[in-house]
């Protein structure tokens, strides 16, 4: 008969207090860094890409309507409980629509560096929050 590995059943872990979280992490402060970083870029767009009528109702309106979508399905408090990739689809929408937007600001390099530096810390605390 093969030998099986000794295994001894863990405990679970104990739940945190009431009224507490879990510490924060350096990719907690990395991820909100690049949602900073992608709501300024919306703003920054709206402002610059249209004229003066539309510049202002593009530069308000383009990081409210992320910061609700955000605010509705990826934020820790999120109003809307979704599956996890769905939570991931809409983080990425918003960070694609910031690349999208340094690319038409002629920026494409911004927009490179960005895109694979939001991507890498989504997927990365993506798989942190599902383990």
């Amino acid at each position: 008969m093969a030998e099986l590995p000794h295994v001894r059943p863990e405990a679970p872990a104990e739940p945190l207090p009431a009224g507490t979280r879990p510490p924060l992490h350096a990719l907690d402060l990395l991820a909100f860094v690049c949602e900073l970083f992608a709501l300024a870029t919306l703003a920054l767009w709206g402002f610059t890409a249209w004229a003066l009528p539309w510049n202002i109702v593009f530069g308000i309106g383009a990081p409210v309507v992320a910061i609700l979508v955000w605010a509705l399905f990826v934020s820790p408090r999120a109003v809307v409980a979704v599956h996890p990739f769905v939570r991931a689809l809409v983080e990425l929408l918003v960070y694609a629509s910031a690349t999208i937007a340094w690319w038409s600001m002629g920026n494409a390099a911004i927009g490179i560096v960005f895109g694979i530096v939001a991507v890498a810390v989504g997927v990365i605390s993506g798989r942190r929050r599902l383990a």
